[in-house]
């Protein structure tokens, strides 16, 4: 069984630790790696040992790849974070599909394929993952697309890249159709990133919530997967404790 690597999101833990305090945290608890953190604090993280594991592949913005007027946007900036990707060994780039506003399901897919068939290329020479993320749209996310699980596989199958993949996020997944461990099973072929939080509330791994984190982690080593599972959670106390909690529920 795989050791699951894990890293943690900075923008939920870094708005009540100081920087340097939650680097070293990370460091002790045994975490492998920092997302979404702020560019200028990557040389300090890269020197305590953590890896940088995402950043953003384009601006998030209403419209995404499921717009065919929104791919000449994207592939602008998704071009220039692949250049920053390369030189800092980030594995990773999130991309979005971007919200329906009407758009049908078959459409949307459609398009979001034409846009990454656009980028994949660049993406395999960068060697760099397109993480097309899964997002719900019943309670955070009003009217994003790519909402269900059996969507952004279709997407992946038909772009057809060892560089287009899913980012699994656990929580809202749960809130969208559940069946998590199965889900994972069924398509880690197509998951290139997941990411973590307690439902509902998207606050601490704790008893509190519904979703049993060593079990789902232990079907994601169960599988092979060799990325990241990353803790992207809003701690409701201590952030120190929150992390040390959530990484001992994934240790597996």
């Amino acid at each position: 069984m795989n050791r699951i690597k894990q890293s943690l999101a900075w923008w939920c833990f870094g708005r009540t630790m100081d920087a340097g305090a939650l680097i070293s945290t990370a460091v002790k608890i045994g975490y492998k790696g920092v997302e979404m953190a702020p560019e200028e604090l990557w040389p300090q993280i890269i020197d305590a040992g953590l890896q940088i594991v995402t950043a953003g592949g384009h601006q998030w913005h209403p419209y995404g790849l499921s717009r065919l007027e929104e791919h000449d946007r994207i592939e602008d900036e998704v071009k220039a974070k692949l250049d920053t990707a390369m030189k800092w060994h980030i594995p990773c780039l999130i991309v979005f599909s971007g919200n329906r506003n009407g758009m049908d399901d078959a459409t949307g897919i459609h398009n979001s394929v034409i846009g990454l068939r656009r980028l994949a290329p660049l993406a395999e020479a960068a060697g760099v993952t397109l993480v097309m993320e899964l997002l719900n749209s019943k309670v955070d996310h009003h009217d994003y697309m790519c909402d269900h699980t059996p969507w952004g596989v279709e997407v992946c199958q038909q772009v057809n890249s060892p560089a287009v993949k899913l980012l699994y996020d656990i929580y809202h997944m749960q809130i969208m159709e559940g069946d998590v461990i199965r889900t994972i099973r069924d398509n880690i072929a197509h998951i290139g990133h997941m990411h973590t939080a307690g439902n509902p509330g998207r606050n601490d791994l704790d008893e509190t919530q519904e979703l049993y984190y060593p079990a789902i982690a232990r079907a994601i080593a169960d599988t092979g997967y060799t990325g990241f599972l990353g803790q992207e959670f809003m701690p409701k106390g201590d952030a120190a404790a929150a992390l040390e909690y959530a990484f001992k529920a994934c240790d597996v």
